[in-house]
């Protein structure tokens, strides 16, 4: 895959995940769906940081991917969804936790969690540049001999 592909590809599914995490989670307004959580600009920030770190991820395309990396985004991934989600309107949680417990327990951690999930994918995605760096024989490019 050509360079310019992959930075095409990666920015489809950034602005696709930007666009379909926040019509899902209220953070964009639309008619489906009504946050019952008021907006703060942690949710936006955590929003934009997760889209734009899912399109990075599916647009480095290493030449070497090992099966803990796609966990580890899928994680990070979800992590960061209920970081700037409305978490008494997430069904699943709500059903097994119930309002009382989400807002008193998960609501004012929601901006560690999204400083988490960054920090993950932050590690992630500069360690799969280095190893696919390494891989490729670049080292005259990233500065090592």
């Amino acid at each position: 895959m050509s360079t310019r592909t992959a930075i095409v590809r990666g920015m489809a599914v950034s602005i696709g995940s930007f666009l379909l995490f926040g019509v899902v989670t209220g953070l964009l307004p639309n008619s489906l769906y009504t946050r019952m959580v008021p907006r703060t600009p942690f949710d936006y920030t955590f929003l934009v940081l997760t889209s734009l770190s899912v399109g990075i991820y599916v647009g480095q395309q290493p030449t070497t991917n090992r099966p803990g990396d796609d966990r580890l985004a899928i994680g990070s991934t979800v992590v960061g969804f209920l970081a700037f989600s409305c978490p008494i309107c997430n069904v699943f949680l709500l059903a097994l936790f119930g309002s009382s417990m989400l807002m008193t327990y998960l609501d004012p951690y929601r901006p560690l969690l999204g400083v988490v999930s960054v920090l993950l994918f932050t590690g992630l995605l500069y360690y799969r540049s280095q190893r696919s760096c390494e891989s490729c024989g670049c080292a005259a490019e990233s500065g090592t001999t």
